[in-house]
């Protein structure tokens, strides 16, 4: 039996409003593709399948300029260790929340972390 609670990467799309390949990511962030690829390993940034045969990509809105937005690397962090994989973290950073308000991706963006990181820490734990 399948699961139909878990998120699939095909719902990403309509979250999700930007994508960038690896490539892209690296020029926004100033480093090599493999740097872009390290801080996904690291869970200092998340990346998913936007569409099938997309390749793996990146949310515009986890960068600003320049560097990885504020809260996102810790955020990510404590979900992946909370059994979270990237699409999972991803659905939960860019579905609406009218409690927040708001997405947590944009809470973040807006250095209204603290509370996106409490709801995270008792989602992993």
């Amino acid at each position: 039996m399948e699961e139909t609670s878990a998120p699939k990467s095909s719902d990403l799309g309509g979250l999700v409003e930007e994508w960038l390949d690896w490539a892209e990511a690296g020029r926004r962030l100033g480093v090599s593709v493999s740097k872009v690829r390290q801080l996904i390993r690291e869970h200092q940034l998340a990346a998913a399948v936007p569409a099938p045969g997309a390749g793996q990509q990146v949310p515009a809105a986890l960068l600003a300029d320049g560097e990885v937005v504020k809260g996102v690397p810790g955020v990510c962090t404590v979900l992946h260790d909370g059994g979270f994989d990237d699409v999972e973290i991803l659905t939960w950073l860019f579905t609406p929340d009218d409690t927040l308000p708001g997405r947590p991706v944009d809470a973040l963006r807006e250095n209204r972390g603290a509370e996106v990181k409490r709801r995270a820490q008792a989602m992993a734990f």
